[in-house]
Formats: C-alpha cells, structure tokens, sequence
C-alpha cells in the first residue's frame, strides 16, 4: 500500500464520520474570503463551496 493509498483511506474514514463537521468548515472558509476580498469573488466562492460540499455529501453516501 502507497502512502497516497493510506491518506486517501483516512480522508475518506474524516469524511464519513465527520462529514457536517467539514462542510461547516467550508462554510466558514468561504466566509472567511468573502470577508478579506470584500465579497468581490462571491460567486466564484459560493460556486465552490457548493461543489465542495456537493462532494464531501457523495463521499458519504459512497
């Protein structure tokens, strides 16, 4: 087994259990940058975390 493998296995394991924790996370990372670019990246930021949190929901139904 590569590393690669095993990280890949305990991001999936975070994701699984912890999986509302991280899209809080999201959340707030994006807030964060709308907040220091003074919301001029917006869009591009709610678009991400959109897919963001669209991915870390098919993780868990994985």
């Amino acid at each position: 087994m590569s590393i690669f493998d095993d990280i890949k296995g305990k991001a999936e394991e975070l994701l699984g259990s912890h999986g509302d924790q991280v899209k809080d996370g999201i959340e707030k990372a994006g807030d964060f940058v709308d907040d220091k670019t003074g919301g001029k990246f917006a869009d591009q930021v709610d678009g991400v975390q959109k897919a963001a949190s669209d991915f870390v929901d098919g993780q868990q139904q994985a």
